[in-house]
């Protein structure tokens, strides 16, 4: 019949549209069932932009990394997304479709846990924008939880971009040879933080603005850091001290710090090579510092306790009337172990003996790794304070590790090896198993180890009040008449 009706005023074929029924039908419309955008064949997802259907799968390829994986466009955004939630992140993909894919999923992540009640957002967490939520980074995305959860968008989504971060911060370290313990350094992290605060699309200052414009304004604040102590130097007065080394092109180099209840700080450094020589130069060389930071400012000055220095600094106060110089007492203590090194005999004799030790081994890769072996990779070497206070140090590290030194330097390997067959390892093997420099080694450090404790104090962190050192140095000389048993001579 015409128009496909039945005698029955039916319709014949199928249904129609949504659309066509509301109008055949009025207000009794069919009703459609809503299929979700990342739903399975559904190519309506922003998703599918992205990826390819694998034809007679259900599988989906990543058209920037061309992997292949099971789960649909859902897994796809994931991918391009990098959080690492159940497949790998796409190696290849742009900054800008990360980024796209990254504030979908926020998207819904802020909008499930909505639902859900496992986000209490107030309103400021509410003007939380996409910039922040990338700032923050998709780590890893958090399993549903319950109902009063206190866990914030920042806390799901911070691990994987810092482990990012971190390794990138680590490669800087790397690529330009900078110090591990730099990254101890109180301006670290403070480096890192303004970073972070700034956000993304941080532009790092250039070779040109390290280099003059942000070099002018640091010199600026330490100026104006310098001028407050100035005002504390003028109201409870200073201390200026010296500090001496020598640089690798033998050059004498002074360093001029002063010190205050406010703090110590930086004066200048000068090259002294040819003011040290004498007593009347240095004296001048003091004398022009305490006029600079001004005679009425100054409690004291600190220097070396050498003969030239001791000299320059009485003449100093006789000059300059309101001040004093004080010998440092770490110095002072550093020339009586000089003394007990090259003024006592068994001193004079086993010192070198130890110092031929270790400089043998260490100088040989596979006695090393013998040494080590035997002591479990203890060094026998420790750096000290001062140079004197290294040598007896050393001596030390040799006495606690006497029985590994014995049992290597008998040990077959040893024997059998290329350096026991030398004249030089046969004199150092003679030392290593000789008793007697042993006993030696053990008077030797009961006369210094007392010094060296009162060395640490002088020379740590937290100086002490002279009280203490003069208690310290009490104490050190009765440890030595005790472990001498009060005999003045041997």
């Amino acid at each position: 019949m015409a128009g496909g009706q039945t005698s029955s005023g039916g319709f014949s074929g199928s249904l129609p549209t949504a659309t066509d029924s509301s109008t055949a039908m009025g207000s009794s419309s069919v009703p459609q069932r809503l299929v979700p955008r990342n739903a399975r064949g559904n190519k309506a997802d922003v998703g599918w932009k992205y990826g390819i259907s694998v034809q007679g799968t259900v599988k989906i390829q990543c058209k920037f990394c061309q992997k292949v994986f099971n789960g649909g466009v859902y897994r796809l955004k994931h991918h391009l997304a990098k959080t690492n939630q159940n497949v790998e992140a796409c190696k290849f993909v742009p900054d800008d479709v990360n980024k796209e894919m990254m504030e979908i999923i926020t998207s819904l992540m802020k909008k499930t846990a909505n639902r859900n009640g496992s986000l209490e957002i107030g309103e400021k967490r509410k003007a939380i924008e996409c910039d922040e939520i990338e700032s923050a980074g998709i780590g890893q995305l958090c399993k549903k939880r319950g109902v009063g959860s206190q866990a914030t968008i920042n806390s799901i989504f911070k691990k994987g971009i810092r482990e990012d971060a971190c390794q990138a911060i680590a490669r800087f370290f790397y690529n330009n040879a900078i110090a591990f313990n730099v990254a101890r350094s109180e301006e670290f992290p403070a480096m890192c933080e303004l970073i972070a605060q700034h956000g993304s699309g941080f532009k790092p200052p250039s070779y040109h603005e390290i280099r003059v414009k942000y070099l002018k304004q640091e010199v600026q604040m330490t100026m104006e850091v310098i001028e407050e102590h100035k005002t504390v130097w003028k109201s409870v007065g200073c201390t200026i001290m010296t500090d001496g080394w020598t640089d690798k092109r033998r050059r004498t180099i002074l360093n001029f710090l002063v010190n205050s209840p406010k703090d110590t700080v930086f004066l200048k450094s000068i090259d002294a090579s040819h003011i040290t020589k004498t007593a009347d130069k240095i004296f001048m060389m003091l004398d022009e510092v305490v006029e600079e930071i001004g005679e009425e400012n100054v409690v004291q000055i600190v220097t070396d306790n050498a003969a030239n220095y001791k000299a320059a600094g009485e003449m100093l106060m006789e000059k300059r009337k309101n001040l004093y110089w004080t010998p440092c007492a770490a110095h002072c203590i550093d020339l009586m172990l000089e003394d007990f090194e090259k003024k006592i005999p068994l001193h004079e004799e086993t010192i070198p003996k130890g110092r031929k030790i270790t400089t043998y081994i260490y100088s040989r890769t596979s006695l090393i790794l013998l040494l080590q072996r035997f002591t479990k990779a203890k060094d026998l070497v420790r750096p000290g304070i001062t140079r004197f206070a290294t040598s007896y140090l050393t001596l030390g590290c040799l006495h606690e590790n006497k029985g590994a030194l014995l049992r290597m330097f008998s040990c077959e390997e040893w024997k059998s090896s290329k350096f026991s067959r030398t004249r030089e390892g046969n004199l150092v093997e003679e030392v290593v198993l000789d008793n007697g420099f042993w006993k030696n080694v053990l008077i030797c450090l009961k006369g210094a180890y007392p010094l060296i404790k009162v060395l640490r104090l002088v020379d740590s962190d937290e100086k002490p009040a002279m009280g203490f050192v003069y208690e310290a140095m009490d104490q050190a000389k009765e440890a030595i008449n005790i472990a001498f048993n009060g005999v003045k001579k041997r």
